[in-house]
């Protein structure tokens, strides 16, 4: 039976219906994954002539967490993935600028979908490898832009381009040197959430950064403390929190930015106050300073899923004005 066919007798009624727009959380895309993973017996989603059998990514964890550092992890995994996948490649390539994956088409340029679901599982499985969230550079693609390339963006970053002479990835090229923390006791959790954290930047729940965060979310942003006092109130001192946050690929400042934006999207979404109401909430400086930390207007209203149409346009609007 062909891919497109067991996909079309698989019970989707085990699955919460949703409106088109809605929402779909890390644990409902998880269930979804593992389910299309299981009716094709393929973690590539059909994208490649050969199938990735289920557990393939189970194995490529097993040899990837014995690696030295970032370089020889995406080296394993790029030598496991040309093992599995007969139609797309991976290569690898270092230099003191960045760290380029490149997405080698044997034929014609594939879709989005399969250069963005080979990324989101080589890009997950190396920043666990590291236990930090590596940066990404920026990304271009051999195929046409598809019609939901705003998403694509968040998912890669803000400089990606589409039907480019060929398909690449740049990471930071710290990540080439950063050692590989992770061990076998801490594989199993991994692996059980790995899927839902596919659909989110990594996120480590024992790192500094998740602690500073926790104590920051218990804040009004309006009193949200200098480095000095969350380092005193985590019981170090500023330049090791500094220190221990860059090992981590982050700064105070980049956490702060971040939860105020995610924190100004659940309102816009969840309330009905109004633009300036949120940005004095949250502390931005100024309506257009709230813009440009929620990013494209566009953009940031196709993640506010689960809002009214004239709840959109009035987000669309205000922050584009």
């Amino acid at each position: 039976m062909s891919p497109a066919m067991r996909c079309s007798t698989w019970r989707t009624s085990r699955l919460p219906r949703l409106h088109r727009r809605a929402c779909v959380s890390p644990v409902q895309y998880a269930k979804l994954w593992h389910a299309i993973a299981d009716a094709l017996d393929d973690e590539f989603f059909g994208q490649d002539a050969h199938p990735m059998r289920r557990g393939s990514f189970v194995l490529m964890c097993h040899a990837t967490i014995g690696a030295r550092d970032g370089a020889q992890a995406l080296g394993r995994i790029a030598d496991f993935m040309r093992l599995v996948l007969d139609e797309l490649t991976l290569q690898i390539d270092i230099d003191e600028t960045r760290v380029r994956i490149s997405l080698i088409d044997k034929r014609e340029p594939k879709g989005m979908f399969a250069y963005a679901t080979a990324f989101i599982l080589v890009y997950g499985l190396l920043c666990w490898l590291l236990g930090r969230r590596i940066e990404v550079l920026a990304a271009q693609m051999r195929c046409t832009e598809p019609a939901d390339s705003d998403e694509y963006r968040l998912m890669f970053c803000d400089e990606l381009r589409f039907a480019a002479p060929r398909s690449f990835v740049d990471l930071s090229p710290d990540c080439a040197r950063v050692p590989v923390v992770q061990m076998t006791a801490t594989l199993k959790r991994f692996l059980r959430d790995a899927s839902a954290n596919f659909i989110v930047k990594y996120r480590n729940p024992d790192s500094l950064a998740a602690r500073v965060k926790k104590h920051l979310r218990e804040t009004a942003p309006a009193d949200w403390p200098e480095a000095e006092r969350i380092a005193a109130a985590l019981n170090m001192g500023e330049a090791t929190l500094r220190r221990r946050l860059k090992q981590e690929g982050l700064t105070y400042q980049a956490i702060k930015d971040a939860l105020r934006h995610d924190l100004a999207i659940s309102r816009l979404a969840d309330t009905r106050e109004t633009i300036p109401q949120i940005a004095d909430a949250l502390g931005f400086a100024s309506r257009a300073r709230f813009g440009e930390r929620s990013g494209n207007g566009r953009a940031c209203a196709r993640r506010i899923t689960g809002a009214n149409a004239e709840r959109r346009i009035h987000v669309i609007h205000a922050i584009c004005g």
